[in-house]
């Protein structure tokens, strides 16, 4: 609690709450946050010299040679950013548990993704996603309408969301000024994204998944026994009430200062709650499909597999590790409620905005305060690294990802004939024209309500989210879909789910004690609701308008879609009139003379990037097709394939338990 000191008479604090500037000048913190950061650009940097980044399938697939353990972390790691410890933890201290919910429908998603969709994409020998489309509707349209979405939904949702909670910590334990801290994080995840590809991305994700499951469980234990246990906590949760709820002629409403009388149930009422429980099972699986299942961040982890066991292993890895999120994040969440009411509770705006700048609530403090209040020295340090390394880890899985969308998806198609080095150079220059945009929209996240910034993450997906779902379903299950109905219901989807958003962007979604004037028809329809109807406008179109025009023939489907996924037949890909590679350039290459020796300068250059300056080797028909064969190849051992099913199917029961025990 805060001490009456610091409090005026009038109810507002005449100084800081305790707490706020704990600035980290003590040795050991201090130490062990330079010996984090040394040990993984060491990290980084091994995988740099071990791996091969100087072809595209190596530097955006990691050469296809990963097995399960780093698959499952580097999952969990690009999944769970610094934005979900902000913000589970802080709706978690709003409004209970059901928000662990929201992690736990990625159990059943990841069973879907390493058994149904990636053997798909893996047979297709496809490295992208709106490659995966294009080469079963054929077309340019699709493919660059899902990049450019793709990299709309990267800034607006993850790049901004997670700078803006990693903004919140730096503020809470340096009182540095956001834009240099956020400058200087980038410049370090630049420097190993740029140069490192995506093996140093996958390694330097499982270390540092390690390190944030460690620190976020000796942080639980201390918030548990700062609490005195479990059933202590739920007890002092449900009372936990801000001792000033009224300033000047301002009145707070019980319901915004009270507990949720529902705060331990994930399965709320589906009329009135905050999360209705049909919301939460099926709008949400629409999502869950759409991230897991087709979002280029996951699926590029998978692709990267020795085999599809280690998919799977993976797969379930990552299920497992997604339990933890409920017991890390939302209940200490829940128990910064409990030792800090006052301030994480805070209902009088004048109040908030002096405690954290925000007059909507602090709700979003919660993770933070706990981490530099509660943390011994050096343990602080260890717990802000983490933070900051998980930020980090999902900003470079996003620059990775994204400039694979560029390069492979929109670079290559205005500069067709543009050879491996340049392709490499232009995804490297992309991800620094996304790290200046990032950075201007730090000003505009600051203003943004940060309250209401977080709740938009997953409302933005449910609005933007749910077509692209649909028509990777059919695109994989009914062979019947075509280019036309993909399309359409990918555009009359997207217009729909803008509507909304601009709308509610225009209306606002008020706050608790201001509710704001949206109509009920706009605003009134929970956002996982509304994923749900857009979900199921958008099966309807794309049906309707595949069954209306002509179908694609089954010869340019072979392992495309789920019930032709085991013919041998040769494929004729639709656009294979495109991809006929121009001879002369070939005849050109080769009659050049000797080249000179490069420079030292030029060795350097082109040991950081991974660039090879001699000409690759020419290789046989047949080489290409042994290489070929085995980039798409799905064969498992049946031992390891009877384990992993097995595995799946103790996961999933361990979902429904866990489901049911909290519901």
């Amino acid at each position: 609690m805060a001490t009456t000191d610091a409090w005026g008479s009038d109810g507002v604090p005449t100084t800081a709450p305790p707490g706020r500037k704990i600035l980290i000048n003590n040795p050991a913190d201090i130490s062990v946050i330079v010996i984090y950061f040394v040990v993984v650009l060491a990290v980084g940097i091994w995988a740099m010299v071990s791996t091969s980044r100087g072809t595209v399938g190596g530097f955006f697939l990691a050469g296809r040679s990963m097995v399960w353990w780093p698959i499952g972390a580097s999952l969990f790691a690009s999944n769970i950013g610094s934005g979900h410890f902000v913000g589970l933890a802080g709706t978690g201290a709003a409004a209970g548990i059901a928000t662990g919910g929201f992690e736990w429908n990625a159990l059943v998603a990841v069973i879907i993704l390493g058994w149904l969709f990636v053997p798909i994409y893996i047979k297709a020998g496809v490295v992208t996603m709106p490659e995966y489309l294009k080469k079963r509707f054929g077309g340019q349209r699709i493919q660059i309408y899902l990049s450019l979405l793709s990299l709309i939904l990267y800034i607006f949702t993850k790049i901004s969301a997670d700078m803006f909670s990693g903004a919140i910590f730096i503020r809470e334990a340096l009182g540095l000024n956001i834009y240099i801290a956020v400058v200087a994080l980038l410049a370090i995840t630049a420097l190993y994204t740029v140069t490192g590809g995506l093996a140093a991305v996958i390694y330097t994700d499982t270390l540092q998944t390690i390190i944030m499951v460690v620190g976020s469980f000796i942080l639980m234990g201390f918030a548990f026994n700062e609490v005195g246990g479990y059933e202590n906590f739920k007890e002092k949760y449900m009372n936990a009430i801000p001792s000033i709820i009224s300033f000047g002629n301002f009145t707070a409403k019980e319901a915004c200062y009270t507990p949720r009388q529902d705060a331990f149930h994930i399965f709320r009422d589906p009329i009135t709650g905050d999360l209705p429980w049909p919301g939460l099972i099926f709008g949400l699986t629409v999502l869950a499909t759409w991230y897991w299942c087709t979002d280029q961040v996951i699926v590029q982890r998978c692709l990267s597999a020795k085999n599809m066991s280690h998919v799977k292993a993976g797969c379930i890895l990552c299920g497992y590790l997604k339990l933890l999120p409920m017991f890390l994040m939302v209940f200490p969440g829940m128990v910064s409620r409990i030792l800090y009411t006052d301030e994480i509770a805070c209902a009088v705006p004048e109040l908030c905005s002096k405690i954290c700048d925000t007059p909507v609530g602090c709700t979003n403090v919660a993770y933070p305060k706990l981490v530099v209040n509660l943390m011994p020295n050096g343990l602080r340090g260890l717990m802000l690294s983490v933070m900051l390394a998980s930020l980090m880890s999902s900003l470079t899985s996003i620059f990775n990802s994204a400039s694979t969308l560029f390069t492979m998806d929109i670079y290559a198609k205005f500069r067709t004939h543009a050879t491996e080095k340049e392709l490499m150079i232009a995804g490297r220059v992309f991800i620094l024209f996304l790290i200046g945009i990032s950075i201007a929209w730090i000003p505009i996240i600051q203003t943004a309500q940060s309250g209401q910034l977080f709740d938009y993450i997953q409302s933005i997906t449910s609005y933007l989210g749910p077509p692209i779902a649909a028509v990777f379903i059919l695109a994989v299950f009914y062979k019947r879909v075509n280019e036309q109905g993909a399309f359409w219901g990918l555009v009359i989807g997207l217009a729909i789910g803008l509507s909304r958003m601009i709308a509610e962007f225009a209306f606002g979604t008020g706050t608790c004690s201001d509710p704001g004037n949206c109509p009920y028809i706009i605003c009134g329809i929970h956002y996982l609701y509304f994923a749900l109807i857009l979900f199921g406008i958008s099966l309807i179109l794309v049906l309707t308008v595949s069954w209306m025009t002509k179908p694609i023939d089954d010869v340019h489907l072979y392992r495309l879609c789920w019930s032709l996924r085991n013919s041998k037949e040769e494929r004729i890909d639709l656009d294979a009139d495109e991809k006929q590679p121009s001879k002369e350039n070939e005849i050109m290459d080769v009659e050049e003379g000797p080249k000179p020796d490069p420079s030292c300068w030029r060795k350097a250059y082109n040991w950081f990037c991974g660039f090879d300056d001699n000409p690759a080797p020419q290789l046989s028909e047949e080489e290409l097709q042994a290489i070929q064969n085995k980039l798409t190849d799905t064969t498992e051992v049946p031992l390891w394939r009877t384990i992993v099913n097995i595995n799946a199917i103790i996961l999933l029961s361990v979902a429904v338990f866990f489901h049911g025990f909290f519901a």
